[in-house]
């Protein structure tokens, strides 16, 4: 059993970095081809060039920390839950 929670933990970790790497292609992609405007915005507070770089930082950290803050709750649920599971 131990075997197929860790197949679970890779498939979603691997999912994980799959999904933040295409938001940084699509980041490099539509960088690439913005030249009006400023820049993004990262969480308000940081600005960053308007280059494909900027944009590319842009949709990997927002998507990195988008999909990890859930991820990671979900991890500490599931853990609580065998931690349950066990003294039953």
């Amino acid at each position: 059993m131990t075997a197929t929670r860790w197949d679970g933990r890779r498939l979603m970790v691997l999912l994980y970095a799959i999904i933040v790497g295409i938001a940084g292609v699509l980041g490099l992609v539509l960088g690439e081809y913005i030249f009006e405007g400023e820049g993004p915005e990262l969480f308000f507070l940081i600005d960053l060039p308007a280059t494909a770089l900027g944009f590319a930082t842009f949709g990997v950290v927002t998507v990195a920390v988008g999909l990890g803050i859930p991820l990671a709750l979900v991890v500490y649920v599931s853990r609580g839950l065998e931690e349950v599971d066990k003294d039953t």
